[in-house]
């Protein structure tokens, strides 16, 4: 039997609101049984009413006011899918004041206004829920949140960009450009026609704020996530870790280091060994490696975007809402607004001097008597120690080299400093490329 009606407005409807709506219709009945209680979209917020969508909605629901959708006294949970900032933002606060529920699939507006909305919850009795904010259909936020509950957690690292490691599987695969693969990405949808917030690495970066704070309740200001995507990839890359049992990924890392309990973000091109977790993920799926004190490392793969994928965890955290509405208590409330005292107390973001890896460089230099100790001694003056060297020809130009370097571990502050040396160079043809060597730890 039905107990009572909870009625949900979307704000928002565009392929992912549009998800939303159609599967909550497909597995009315399912939901209906599970929770004793009718789920029912009441209102939907969009800004273009003419525009072709695959699924019909009512337009005695429609309006082109999402305010109106968050204050509305009739509707308890609200789906904030609108992209971008400003409105959304505008939207979440309104809706958090009435007390309501908000679900959004929005991680930049986490990244960006997170704490701020968490303590306007707090503050007015609202909840805010975000499991399709990271990694679309797989439940990471569940996990660490209620999962992993007892674990302190010493690292978490990431495949949370679908398109990215699309393109780094194709350019395996393929031997062809990261331009020319870039065109087939668009062609098949996998990529947008403005690809920046993909392959710059800003998408993973939202996310990757979105985790530190799920599983060490600090926000990480944006501009101090360690940040570079993956358009200076190039088949020398490609090759050296295809010949030395390594694959490219664009991974997101949260990291604390211990003995100094400082935090660190990043998002790099990364060599992963092909054998680990990470390194085998290809196409446009998504993975996430945690590693936990108590059970150790946990895998998660799934698909990372898309329109099931990310509705399948909104509707998630609609069914959550549901409960807190139907049964009281704590189900669908995410709690935590300060950091965890089991990890330590306050965390401070480390410092370059902290972070330690063994890295690859890639130089593209003339080939003159000189130049490799010229390389040495500035690697040398940073204590930069080399674990391997290698050159080849720059296609028919016996003139240019590309060279290649693995260097044993190394502070991050030492090699960016190096870099930043070896740019000065008169024989550097191009800026140096580097990034971080994984391990199987």
């Amino acid at each position: 039997m039905t107990h009572r009606n909870i009625k949900l407005g979307l704000c928002g409807f565009g392929v992912v609101g549009q998800g939303v709506l159609d599967h909550l219709y497909r597995k009315r009945s399912a939901l209906r049984e599970q929770l004793g209680a009718e789920i029912e979209v009441v209102r939907v917020a969009l800004r273009d009413r003419s525009k072709p969508r695959d699924i019909a909605v009512d337009d005695a629901i429609v309006t082109d006011d999402p305010i109106s959708v968050a204050v509305d006294p009739e509707i308890d949970i609200v789906c904030e899918l609108m992209g971008g900032t400003d409105r959304a933002r505008e939207v979440t606060l309104e809706a958090l004041k009435k007390g309501k529920i908000v679900v959004s699939a929005n991680k930049a507006l986490l990244c960006d206004h997170g704490k701020e909305l968490l303590g306007v919850a707090q503050k007015f009795g609202g909840h805010l829920l975000f499991e399709a904010s990271v990694a679309g259909g797989i439940p990471v936020i569940k996990a660490i949140r209620e999962g992993l509950v007892v674990n302190d957690f010493s690292s978490i690292r990431g495949i949370l960009n679908g398109t990215c490691n699309y393109i780094l599987t194709q350019m395996t695969n393929e031997g062809a450009s990261y331009s020319d693969i870039l065109v087939q990405a668009k062609e098949l949808g996998y990529a947008e026609a403005d690809e920046s917030l993909d392959v710059d690495g800003i998408d993973a970066a939202h996310k990757a704020v979105v985790l530190a704070y799920l599983a060490y309740g600090k926000w990480v200001p944006f501009d101090a996530v360690k940040l570079l995507g993956i358009k200076e990839v190039r088949q020398e890359d490609i090759r050296f870790a295809k010949d030395n049992g390594y694959a490219v990924k664009l991974i997101a890392e949260v990291d604390r280091e211990r003995a100094s309990n400082a935090l660190r973000v990043s998002v790099m091109p990364t060599l992963m060994p092909k054998v680990s977790p990470l390194g085998s993920v290809d196409g446009v799926f998504n993975a996430i490696s945690i590693h936990g004190d108590v059970v150790g490392e946990t895998v998660y793969i799934g698909p990372g975007a898309g329109r099931d994928a990310t509705a399948s965890a909104v509707i998630s955290d609609v069914v959550d809402a549901a409960k807190l509405l139907i049964f009281g208590g704590s189900e669908g409330r995410f709690p935590i607004l300060n950091p965890n005292p089991k990890n330590g107390g306050e965390i401070e973001t480390a410092r370059p001097c902290e972070i330690r890896s063994r890295y690859y460089m890639r130089l593209v230099v003339m080939d003159q008597p000189g130049v490799m100790a010229e390389i040495a001694s500035i690697l040398a003056s940073h204590e930069v120690s080399l674990a391997s060297v290698s050159q080849k020809e720059v296609g028919e130009n016996a003139e240019r080299v590309t060279m290649i370097i693995t260097t044993h571990v190394t502070s991050e502050e030492a090699v960016s400093l190096a870099s930043s040396d070896l740019s000065e160079l008169a024989t550097l043809e191009e800026k140096p490329f580097m990034m971080p060597i994984g391990d199987l730890s």
